[in-house]
């Protein structure tokens, strides 16, 4: 009898562990954006957050830091004393990863950073417990410098010899608007192209500006302009908003680039009227983000860099 009453015991016992196992809590995620008005980060946080719940059941909460660095510090503060298991942080400032980097280390809570690349130096701060993921902006950049570079007329669309240009940046604290600026022109010259710049202002991402800065260029340098060059497609749709109000031929007296392959600015180019754009892959690196973040609230050591590539998209 003792014997039944023993195993009975050890039975219950081993269903209890077992229960407790099951119950286990899901991996609590704090997410904290840039800022929501944005058309990219608006596909990419949407994608993460969907990849996270679906594929490893987690417990996700994304915030709006507004393009306001004090208010996404706040947010991080907040989602540390909330306990949560693993931050993804896509910084309104890079400089401000130092900072960051430091609230979470003291809290024990390791950081996965998204596209927004903090420098070398703060992403050594803090080894196997911080990464970044994301695509190298030089890259894009020289992608939308190879784009121009295989047109028949190597961008030179007026005939003059030299390839005139507008730069529509983005912001110029983030590397990708200086590596995108830098490595888009790098790529013709590197080829025996040359280049004029005729504007250069930042349009900070949004699509409005780039209509506004487009526009004054093609006022004040109208057909001299042979490109356009924009730091991502929301400005690049805007600048083509501006083209078309001025009365341009797309393709036939100045070209548009890109980046991003938003699904607005791949329809014109497959229509012809946008010259090219380059993939950010907001699906690859959303999910490599997710896949290491749940790898680092598992106690496993993260790189410190995870590298999703680009892909041109021309008309062809």
């Amino acid at each position: 009898m003792k014997k039944i009453l023993v195993l009975a015991l050890v039975a219950v016992m081993m269903l209890g562990v077992f229960a407790v196992a099951q119950a286990e809590e899901p991996v609590k995620v704090g997410i904290c954006i840039y800022q929501f008005n944005d058309n990219f980060m608006t596909l990419y946080r949407e994608e993460l957050q969907k990849y996270l719940e679906e594929t490893y059941g987690a417990e996700v909460t994304v915030v709006d830091g507004k393009n306001d660095q004090n208010t996404q510090t706040d947010q991080v503060n907040s989602f540390i004393a909330e306990g949560v298991d693993v931050l993804i942080v896509n910084l309104v400032q890079a400089t401000a990863a130092s900072a960051v980097t430091a609230l979470a280390q003291e809290a024990g809570i390791p950081i996965v950073y998204i596209n927004r690349e903090p420098s070398e130096e703060d992403m050594a701060a803090w080894e196997g417990m911080i990464c970044y993921v994301g695509a190298d902006a030089r890259q894009s950049g020289s992608m939308q410098g190879q784009i121009v570079y295989e047109l028949p007329d190597h961008g030179d669309i007026n005939g003059n010899g030299t390839v005139d240009y507008v730069m529509i940046q983005g912001d110029m604290e983030n590397v990708d608007a200086q590596y995108r600026t830098e490595y888009s022109i790098k790529y013709l010259t590197d080829n025996g192209v040359e280049v004029n710049k005729l504007f250069e202002q930042r349009g900070d991402w949004m699509q409005e500006n780039g209509q506004q800065l487009a526009a004054t260029a093609l006022a004040q340098f109208g057909t001299e302009i042979d490109v356009i060059f924009c730091n991502n497609d929301a400005m690049a749709l805007g600048a083509y908003q501006a083209i078309t109000e001025a009365g341009r031929k797309m393709n036939e007296d100045i070209y548009l680039l890109g980046v991003d392959a938003l699904d607005e600015a791949v329809d014109l180019i497959e229509k012809g009227e946008m010259t090219g754009t380059v993939l950010n892959d907001h699906i690859g690196q959303s999910h490599k983000a997710a896949d290491v973040a749940i790898q680092v609230a598992n106690g496993e050591p993260l790189d410190a860099y995870y590298w999703v590539d680009y892909q041109m998209i021309t008309g062809e």
